[in-house]
């Protein structure tokens, strides 16, 4: 029913949307001669701000069609190189120079947590340069029709294996948050089975490997809440518009206001700047904060038994750093991983996972010989700052990418 009232709102906000848009327009365009008018530019402005508040964001694009490498421009081009129901495997294929060496090819898995993979932008970007990247690009649930069947977080770990075996033998993984619990089962197993495919290197950036480390405002929600209040109170049906109608789900708009709810005086603080700069005519200011709430605002709905299976196995039992955790009747055994490489990054300010959540890997990895295995605590960054930014763009990404070719195997 929520989700339902939720599309009655929309609708209604649908036409004042686009009113608001023609209206900025009209008290903006350097053609229209009421944008010459005074107050204009606060018209204008007014009419901006409602505009955005109101209207739907889409999945952003990833925009990266270009990199440089060895000083040169270099084509890039996005293709889909494997399709899943709930997930494409995205590959960025660079058009590299004739004489150049083949570089690590890397599977980087993005969080399936409310946003789209397109929040690692800044992360790829800086990437490409010196990388083979695959991204994996989750599908809004409400997109996936039913007879598609459910998705859990085993199926999460299914789907990294086959991610990575694609790649092939001496490949890379990078985890960003949520995905380092999925990505440390699905190299455990494949370590078990003496896969050829396990990968050379893994890096884990600001997980909850171990959300008993540092809890922070996100596990103690987890905790102090039944399992049932989750269920109860979080899950809810698609409605018939849409592809996936009649799917449970934790519907995306309830994780944006959960995202607001954080912080709203921030983004509050944040959309009164961007009026006074859309009346100053501070256009940088102005495009900076449409860029950040284009991405911000695009959220999507995740598979109501994936979220559910991450509360209980993640933050209420532990399965994972207890060693209790199956997966297809299998125990998910860390120790079994003996020669991949483990990097863990967490950053010092992370309000998301807490300082030592992401660095339990290392006790859970306890057969990795030592001289294979690297911790990064990152000096004032936050969550965010540890794979988007100047921080990450500068310190941890050459980090990462030195980290990578050391233990690079033919």
């Amino acid at each position: 029913m929520l989700y339902d009232l939720h599309e009655l709102q929309r609708s209604f906000l649908t036409p004042l949307s686009a009113f608001t848009d023609t209206g900025s327009q009209i008290f903006s365009h350097p053609y229209s001669p009421l944008a010459y008018t005074p107050f204009s530019r606060h018209i204008a402005a007014g009419y901006e701000l409602i505009h955005r508040l109101g209207k739907d964001y889409e999945k952003p694009a990833w925009g990266l069609d270009s990199t440089q490498i060895e000083g040169k421009k270099v084509a890039v081009r996005e293709r889909v190189v494997l399709h899943k129901p709930f997930c494409n495997l995205v590959h960025f294929h660079r058009r590299l120079p004739a004489n150049r060496q083949s570089d690590p090819k890397v599977l980087l898995v993005a969080p399936l947590s409310g946003h789209h993979a397109t929040l690692l932008r800044d992360t790829v970007r800086a990437l490409l340069p010196a990388h083979d990247i695959y991204v994996t690009d989750w599908i809004d649930a409400r997109m996936v029709p039913l007879n598609e069947g459910e998705f859990h977080l085993s199926d999460y770990v299914l789907y990294v294996r086959e991610f990575i075996k694609h790649l092939g033998a001496g490949s890379h993984v990078i985890a960003v948050c949520q995905p380092t619990v999925p990505v440390l089962a699905a190299v455990s197993l494949m370590a078990a089975d003496n896969d050829p495919s396990t990968p050379s290197s893994m890096v884990m950036m600001g997980g909850p490997i171990d959300p008993r480390e540092s809890p922070t405002e996100v596990n103690m929600l987890a905790t102090t809440k039944p399992y049932s209040w989750f269920e109860d109170n979080l899950i809810h049906r698609v409605p018939p518009r849409y592809p996936g109608a009649g799917r449970d789900v934790y519907p995306g708009f309830l994780q944006h206001a959960g995202f607001v709810a954080m912080n709203p005086q921030r983004h509050v603080s944040s959309h009164y700047d961007f009026y006074l700069d859309l009346i100053k005519g501070d256009n940088d200011d102005a495009d900076a904060h449409r860029r950040f709430y284009d991405e911000y605002n695009a959220v999507l709905d995740m598979p109501a038994q994936f979220y559910l299976d991450t509360i209980r196995i993640v933050f209420q039992d532990y399965l994972l750093p207890r060693g209790a955790w199956e997966v297809d009747g299998r125990r998910v055994d860390p120790a079994a991983i003996t020669h991949t490489a483990l990097l863990t990054i967490e950053g010092e300010l992370d309000d998301i996972s807490g300082l030592g959540q992401t660095r339990a890997a290392h006790k859970l990895c306890s057969n990795i010989p030592a001289d294979r295995k690297q911790h990064y605590m990152a000096a004032g960054a936050g969550h965010y700052g540890i794979f988007s930014g100047r921080r990450w763009r500068e310190t941890i990404c050459p980090k990462i990418s030195t980290f990578i070719r050391r233990h690079q195997q033919a």
